[in-house]
């Protein structure tokens, strides 16, 4: 019963069903390849310093990521200390970096001490047309050496043909078929650089690159742009793709990439995939990066906004503090947190008897329905939720 652990969550018992788990492949090993280091300082004004960096790894490891990338030494001599840094910290997570279709690039990883490298080019029409003005050919021209060389330095390649969802048929078969013949890597990306896939379209797209490659693992990258960058990499995995790619916080450029906290909620509770996550762990670590990275997250984000656990509708308000488990998903206890009641315009009788036991006050049953006569008319008035001082402002008033 993996849809079920007591005093941590009760998902849906229809994810645990044969008929829904045999549209997946059963069992497979999915890694986290998380780019919060590289794609998540990407998002506009976001910029990292060196500890920073590291921290945010040691996070990452901490909680069970696979593998880390961290960084493109390209960028700045500042990247590559941290990724030095981060390198030498002897993490159970498998260190990569970014790197162009270059030689330099490739040696930069290996001076860095990266145990793989992702490979970007693009492939995506619109990159190519207007962009780059290549043609497959030009971007195999590109590949194929770094590949090969990559490789012969002992690193592993993940081949990054990004902008995969808009590629033409025709350009992303001829590419595959020449990279497969001179320069097989280690494994492959579908890349959904602009979020604009469905996710039956990524997961037709994983299954394709699996047969042009002859079953070579498949990766999968996605943003946020359509808001289904979390759906379309769950779709990736019941097609059989091997690795997943996220951000902490869904940071990224735009709207951001495939957001780490909910993709790993995702494969640990409602898909009950193997893995040693602690994703008990998550919202503090999500709460760090927020403070690191000066995003800030919306008060209802999953996994780590301050208002999920917050109920203002007096109907089951009992049961938030005594069987969390009947009002959310996930047990707030189990994260850390409590389930919160606030008043305001669409409170109840109960609630005003639940703030009223709070803080040892009394009232009779007129009373306390006049009481939320006031307290609705108060949260209409501020159009939002009251202070405790305005509901003891209130009960003086009407006891």
């Amino acid at each position: 019963m993996s849809y079920f652990k007591e005093d941590a969550w009760w998902a849906s018992p229809y994810n645990d069903l044969n008929e829904v788990k045999s549209l997946m492949t059963a069992g497979q090993k999915v890694e986290i390849h998380d780019a919060t280091l590289r794609d998540g300082e990407q998002t506009p004004g976001v910029v990292f310093t060196k500890d920073d960096k590291v921290r945010i790894a040691e996070m990452l490891d901490q909680i069970g990521v696979e593998r880390i990338e961290a960084g493109m030494p390209a960028v700045s001599k500042m990247d590559q200390d941290a990724i030095r840094e981060i390198s030498k910290k002897n993490l159970k997570a498998e260190i990569y970096t970014f790197a162009r279709a270059t030689r330099q690039d490739i040696d930069m990883a290996v001076d860095c001490g990266a145990n793989g490298v992702v490979i970007e080019v693009p492939i995506g029409y619109p990159k190519l047309k207007y962009q780059f003005d290549w043609t497959w050919e030009k971007v195999f021209e590109k590949s194929a050496d770094c590949i090969n060389y990559a490789k012969s330095q002992g690193l592993k390649a993940v081949y990054f043909p990004y902008d995969t969802t808009r590629s033409r048929v025709e350009d992303l078969e001829n590419l595959m078929a020449a990279i497969m013949k001179e320069a097989a890597p280690t494994s492959v990306g579908v890349v959904d650089t602009m979020g604009c896939a469905m996710p039956q379209t990524i997961e037709y797209l994983v299954k394709k690159m699996k047969k042009m490659t002859n079953d070579l693992p498949v990766e999968v990258h996605t943003h946020n742009d359509f808001g289904m960058a979390v759906a379309t990499e769950l779709a990736a995995i019941a097609a059989g793709a091997s690795c997943v790619h996220s951000c902490i916080n869904g940071l990224g450029e735009r709207t951001g990439n495939a957001s780490l906290e909910e993709l790993m909620m995702c494969m640990k509770i409602m898909m009950d995939m193997p893995n040693d996550y602690k994703i008990e762990k998550l919202p503090q670590m999500c709460k760090e990066v927020e403070k690191i990275s000066g995003v800030k997250l919306a008060n209802n984000k999953p996994v780590a906004g301050i208002r999920n656990y917050t109920r203002e509708s007096g109907i089951g308000i009992d049961l938030v503090v005594k069987q969390p488990l009947a009002m959310y998903a996930t047990d707030p206890r189990y994260f850390g947190r409590e389930g919160d009641i606030v008043l305001g315009k669409k409170s109840g009788k109960a609630s005003i008897e639940y703030f009223l036991d709070k803080l040892n006050l009394s009232a009779n049953a007129e009373q306390i329905t006049s009481i939320l006569a006031k307290v609705k008319e108060k949260g209409i008035e501020k159009r939002g939720l009251l202070t405790e001082e305005e509901f003891l402002d209130i009960y003086h008033a009407e006891v």
